[in-house]
């Protein structure tokens, strides 16, 4: 078990003190008509003493293998979990960069990367996928195109981050920025900026389907600006509050779905994350 809540973490004694308090509100009511004889009551009272250590303990293994939560934000509700994105109903939403490249070659999209995963697995056709993307109306509006023709390896059109476009049962969005070395990377301003613009794309686009999307940039995304070391579940809270703040709202039976993969899920404390959030 992977110890993401500590053993006096203040959020169990929280959970802890409310049970004690409905169990100490039971034996009270029960002890009104029933009297422990006096030969009993030493005993009675090292086994309550027992019964609320397991109590406390289970509690802290509950914490620690939450394995998904939900949320209510705004009237939407929102679930966390550990997953596969390619295997969530609805829509799914597949970070790209700013070039809508599809080449996957480890050098301009990493074959483990979710695009990478995209590409080989659902639209292994990248000319056809490429058509698409230059030809798709929504996307290339006026104002989701920053430049055209630029000379590079790869698209040639430069997006807005946070233009999306619809194919299918995926979302493929321009999320990161690329640099002269074909790596992906962010400011913090930049980040918060594109999740904006990006539940505003998905309001327009979800047609009342479930959405899923992955933890943006939980991946090879480099953050510029000091926020190198950012961790999977700061980014998580960014994308929760932008969510909240956002006029974003999924109508019932409708949900946001944000999945985490791998390893990953175990940098995140889902227990104190309703309290975060809230």
């Amino acid at each position: 078990m992977t110890i993401k809540v500590k053993f006096l973490d203040k959020r169990i004694r929280q959970q802890f003190s409310k049970i004690v308090a409905t169990v100490s509100a039971v034996l009270s009511a029960i002890l009104i008509f029933c009297e422990i004889p006096d030969e009993w009551k030493i005993t009675s009272g090292i086994i309550f003493l027992v019964l609320l250590l397991v109590i406390y303990f289970v509690v802290w293994v509950y914490a620690n293998r939450l394995a998904e939560t939900t949320l209510s934000i705004g009237g939407t509700s929102v679930q966390i979990k550990k997953g596969d994105i390619f295997r969530e109903d609805g829509l799914k939403v597949i970070p790209f960069n700013e070039y809508f490249d599809t080449i996957v070659d480890d050098r301009i999209i990493g074959k483990k990367s979710l695009n990478g995963q995209y590409i080989i697995k659902i639209f292994p056709d990248v000319d056809k996928l490429s058509k698409r993307i230059k030809e798709d109306k929504d996307l290339n509006i006026p104002e989701n195109i920053l430049c055209k023709n630029v000379p590079r390896e790869g698209g040639t059109t430069k997006y807005k981050l946070g233009s999306s476009i619809v194919i299918d049962e995926y979302v493929l969005t321009a999320f990161s920025k690329f640099n002269n070395k074909n790596e992906a990377e962010l400011t913090m301003t930049e980040y918060i900026n594109f999740l904006l613009q990006f539940w505003n794309e998905i309001n327009r686009v979800y047609a009342q389907k479930s959405v899923t999307v992955p933890v943006f940039g939980s991946g090879i995304t480099r953050f510029k600006g000091g926020f190198n070391e950012i961790e999977i579940d700061e980014l998580l809270n960014i994308m929760l509050w932008t969510f909240r703040i956002s006029e974003t709202r999924f109508k019932y039976p409708a949900k946001l779905t944000i999945v985490i993969y791998g390893d990953l899920f175990d940098k995140i404390n889902l227990f104190s994350l309703q309290e975060e959030i809230d």
